[in-house]
C-alpha cells in the first residue's frame, strides 16, 4: 500500500474508534467526546497498541505517515489557540477587577504552589530518573509543570458550561472572567520559560515587531468589511506564529497573541462558536492522537500513574482552595466557591497544548508528559459529575 492509503487508514482509525467508543458506550456524563478522543489518542500511541501489535503499529504510524498527521495537528491546535486568545474578555473583568483580580489570583497562585512541590518531589530523584527534559534548567521544569497544575482549559470549560447550562448566566460569565485573567498569566509565564537568552535579540525584535503590526492591524480590522475579517485574521496568525516560532518562543505562542489582540466583537458570535466547535470535529482528533504519539511508559507503568495521581492532587486541590479562600473574603454563597472551584480546575486541551510545548522545547521528559496528560484527562472527567450535583443543590436553594 501507498503512503495515501496508509494515511487514510490512519485517519479512518482517529475518526471511527473514539466514535464508536463515545456513542456505544454513552459516555457523555464521564467523558465528553473530546476526551474520549484524547484517551484513544493515548492508547493508539506506542505505549499500548505499539506494544501490543507492533507490526501494525509501524505499519500504520510510520514516519512518512506521522510527518502527514502533524502537519494536519498543528494546523489544527494553532487554531484552536488563536480562537482561545480571541474569546478572552479582558473588558468584562476590568469592569469588576478587584473581584475579578483577587479570585484569579488565588486559583492561579495556591495550584501553582501545590504543583511546584509536586515537581520538586518527583524531580528529587525519590521516584527515580528521567522526568526532565534534556534542555530544562530546574526552575523551567518546576515551573513548567507548576503551571500546568494551574492552567485552566478556557475553550472546554466553555464546552461544558454550554453543556451545564450556565454559560450565559452571570456564574457562567464571572467564571469566565477567572479564566480569562488566569490564561494571560499561563500564558506570560510560558513566554518566560521559553526565553532563550541567546535569541534574546530576535525575541526582542519579535515583541517590538508583534507589538507595531498589533496597532496596525487592529486599525485595518475596524476599516475593512466584515466578510474579509476572518480570512485576514488567519494571515495574521500565520505572521504571528512563524513569528514566535523563528524567535524561540514557539508557534502556538505566537498563536495565542495572535488572538489576545484580537476583539472578538468584531465577528458574529454564533460563528465563532461554529467555527471552534467545527475546528474541535474536524481537525483536532487529529492533533490527539499525535499526543497520543508521544507519550511513554519506559520510566515504569506504575510510576508514571503515582505521578499523574500526584499531580491531580496538587492540581484539583490546590484550585478548590484557592477559590475556597477567594468565595470567604468576597463572601459568596454557601456552594458557590466548590462549583467554581471544580470548573476551574478542568485542564483537557489548554493543558494538553501546555505540555506539548514543554515537551517540543525538551523542559520535560515524555514519561513527564505522560503523565501530565492522565491528570489533564482525569480533572476533565471529574468535572462533570461533580458540578452537576452541585448546581442542582444551588438552584434548589435559591428557589
Amino acid at each position: 500500500m501507498n503512503t495515501t492509503e496508509i494515511y487514510l487508514i490512519a485517519m479512518g482509525i482517529v475518526f471511527t474508534v473514539p466514535y464508536l467508543i463515545w456513542r456505544l458506550g454513552r459516555t457523555e456524563q464521564v467523558a465528553p467526546l473530546v476526551v474520549v478522543q484524547i484517551i484513544t489518542g493515548i492508547l493508539l500511541g506506542p505505549g499500548v497498541l505499539g506494544n501490543l501489535f507492533p507490526a501494525y503499529y509501524q505499519f500504520v504510524f510510520n514516519p512518512s505517515v506521522v510527518q502527514s498527521l502533524n502537519g494536519v495537528a498543528w494546523w489544527a491546535v494553532m487554531l484552536f489557540v488563536f480562537l482561545a486568545g480571541i474569546e478572552l474578555d479582558l473588558s468584562q473583568a476590568w469592569a469588576a477587577k478587584k473581584e475579578s483580580a483577587l479570585t484569579a489570583g488565588l486559583a492561579l497562585l495556591v495550584p501553582l504552589i501545590f504543583g511546584a512541590v509536586a515537581a520538586s518531589f518527583i524531580n528529587s530523584g525519590q521516584m527515580g530518573a528521567g522526568w526532565t527534559g534534556p534542555l530544562a534548567k530546574d526552575w523551567q521544569f518546576t515551573t513548567g509543570v507548576a503551571m500546568s497544575c494551574a492552567v485552566t482549559a478556557l475553550p472546554i470549560l466553555i464546552l461544558l458550561m454550554e453543556k451545564l447550562e450556565i454559560l450565559r448566566q452571570p456564574l457562567g460569565q464571572r467564571i469566565l472572567r477567572y479564566a480569562s485573567l488566569d490564561d494571560i498569566a499561563i500564558w506570560g509565564v510560558l513566554a518566560l520559560i521559553l526565553m532563550d537568552w541567546e535569541r534574546m535579540g530576535k525575541q526582542v525584535f519579535f515583541l517590538l515587531a508583534f507589538g507595531v503590526l498589533s496597532w496596525v492591524l487592529r486599525r485595518l480590522m475596524k476599516a475593512i468589511p466584515a466578510a474579509d475579517r476572518w480570512y485576514v485574521a488567519l494571515i495574521w496568525l500565520i505572521v504571528c506564529a512563524l513569528g514566535a516560532d523563528w524567535s524561540g518562543l514557539h508557534f502556538m505562542v505566537g498563536a495565542f497573541l495572535a488572538g489576545v489582540v484580537i476583539d472578538a466583537k468584531w465577528f458574529d458570535q454564533a460563528q465563532m462558536d461554529l467555527l471552534r466547535k467545527h475546528v474541535l470535529l474536524v481537525m483536532m482528533p487529529v492533533f490527539f492522537l499525535s499526543t497520543g504519539l508521544k507519550t511513554n511508559w519506559a520510566i515504569g507503568g506504575t510510576l508514571v500513574f503515582v505521578a499523574a495521581a500526584l499531580l491531580l492532587l496538587a492540581s484539583v486541590a490546590g484550585k478548590l482552595l484557592g477559590v475556597r479562600l477567594a468565595g470567604r473574603i468576597l463572601g459568596w454563597p454557601a456552594g458557590e466557591a466548590s462549583v467554581i472551584g471544580w470548573l476551574l480546575q478542568t485542564k483537557a486541551l489548554i493543558m494538553i497544548i501546555f505540555a506539548n510545548i514543554l515537551l517540543d522545547k525538551q523542559i520535560i521528559s515524555s514519561a513527564t508528559f505522560t503523565a501530565l496528560l492522565l491528570m489533564a484527562v482525569a480533572s476533565t472527567m471529574l468535572t462533570t459529575p461533580v458540578v452537576s450535583p452541585k448546581l442542582m443543590r444551588m438552584k434548589n436553594q435559591s428557589a
